[in-house]
């Protein structure tokens, strides 16, 4: 049990605060903390899906060229210190509770001096953790995966060197707006003038935005079908093989990417642009360590496969948006063409109804599970929700996420296990598999 006063007791205390997005309180309190964000280059990583890839990808490129690295990415999957990395090596729960304190002892001496006005949220809060725990720990360069939005988003403060914005689609609609042009605008609030962007994202309404906001700021926006050729196939093994691979300033290929999934093609091309176009700014990654980044990064929970027990397989991934489900669902109906039964779970927030309508042919039925959160749909209101949106699948409830597994493996040797990153933390944590190494690993 944690003693009275135990800092990251007092740091979960600040989720009662929910989200507030806006950058004064995390501007307060950095620089009472004589701005650790200044003590390192950053790259920051927006978007909606594909941004833990591709930090997790540019990380490990930037590592396997010889430079110390930060990695600060969320949500985590069983265990706060997966967000904080240095060189590869995740941070000791010690050394994250003694720099917690830290950070939450200024800012109540910054409440009780009135500076700041109230305390700070989760992430304000972890966020300014990350940075002194990154100054502390000297990195050369730090990669910022953004929280939430972009523009009001704490991970804000920070005068990137690079901007990596792999896509751009609908989610979080109550804090970043209803329509792709809006959430746009708030994803393209990290672009700071002067900076490289590099971009995957084609839709028209989105990608307007990006061009719009890069060319008032004097930002170098790449599009990574500029001068790109990739030839590539995804092998019985569901691993994506690049036969040939292409960019103004390098050639690639053949290799085998590490991450699964067609979508991961142009996540990997995001990330090995900007390694590339680093250079620029006197960060040099040659060739070998981008091919290093691309076939060995690891990002723990995303289209996961593990072997549970003989015989039984689970793949495991946080897909919790439509669009995401859909690269899903490609995914699947890839290695298995008649579809899988799949465990769901999801937040209130969450177009559940719309994940599982893009599923589509990649599931043959529905177990529901609870998710450990006060802010996820219960069990009777999932199952009402598949039955509404999908009246073709049998619907099934259970009382855990071990118990959903077991069912879903009752017709089939594999399953799939999706919707909400806390439902596939929790089914990592239930099979064991609770990871040491982080993401980029």
């Amino acid at each position: 049990m944690a003693p009275p006063g135990d800092p990251l007791v007092r740091l979960f205390d600040l989720e009662r605060f929910g989200i507030k997005l806006g950058l004064d309180n995390i501007r307060t309190l950095a620089a009472a903390l004589d701005g650790p964000e200044e003590s390192f280059l950053s790259i920051v990583v927006a978007g909606t899906n594909g941004k833990g890839s591709v930090a997790a990808t540019i990380e490990r490129g930037l590592r396997a060229a010889g430079y110390r690295t930060g990695l600060y990415t969320s949500p985590h999957l069983i265990a706060l210190t997966e967000r904080f990395a240095v060189s590869g090596d995740v941070v000791d729960g010690d050394t994250l509770a003694a720099e917690a304190a830290l950070v939450l002892d200024m800012a109540d001496a910054l409440q009780a001096s009135g500076q700041l006005p109230h305390p700070p949220t989760f992430f304000e809060a972890t966020t300014a953790l990350a940075f002194c725990l990154f100054r502390r720990r000297q990195v050369d360069v730090a990669v910022l995966e953004v929280g939430l939005g972009g523009r009001f988003d704490a991970t804000n403060i920070v005068t990137p060197t690079a901007v990596a914005i792999p896509s751009v689609d609908i989610d979080h609609q109550q804090q970043l707006g209803e329509t792709l042009e809006a959430i746009a605008g708030e994803k393209a609030g990290v672009i700071k003038p002067g900076s490289l962007v590099v971009t995957g994202e084609t839709k028209p309404d989105a990608r307007r935005v990006l061009d719009k906001t890069a060319a008032q700021r004097g930002a170098r926006l790449i599009d990574i079908d500029d001068g790109v050729t990739v030839r590539w196939d995804i092998d019985a093994a569901g691993l994506t093989r690049i036969d040939r691979l292409t960019t103004p300033r390098g050639d690639y290929g053949p290799l085998t990417l590490a991450l699964r999934g067609r979508h991961q093609v142009r996540n990997g091309l995001v990330a090995l642009r900007l390694l590339e176009e680093l250079a620029g700014a006197g960060v040099s990654v040659p060739r070998q360590p981008i091919v290093s980044a691309l076939t060995e990064v690891r990002c723990p929970g995303r289209l996961e496969l593990i072997d549970a027990a003989p015989g039984r397989r689970v793949l495991l991934d946080p897909a919790h948006n439509v669009a995401a489900a859909s690269a899903l669902a490609d995914y699947v109906t890839t290695i298995a063409p008649k579809g899988l039964p799949v465990v769901f779970g999801a937040l209130a927030d969450k177009d559940a109804a719309g994940m599982l309508r893009a599923l589509g042919v990649a599931a043959t039925r529905v177990i529901c599970a609870p998710i450990d959160s006060p802010r996820a749909r219960s069990v009777a209101d999932l199952c009402a929700t598949v039955r509404a949106a999908r009246p073709d699948l049998p619907v099934i409830p259970a009382e855990t996420p071990g118990a959903a597994l077991d069912e879903a493996w009752r017709d089939s040797p594999l399953a799939l296990v999706t919707g909400s990153m806390y439902l596939v933390g929790a089914l990592l944590h239930a099979l064991g598999r609770g990871h040491a190494a982080p993401a980029a690993n």
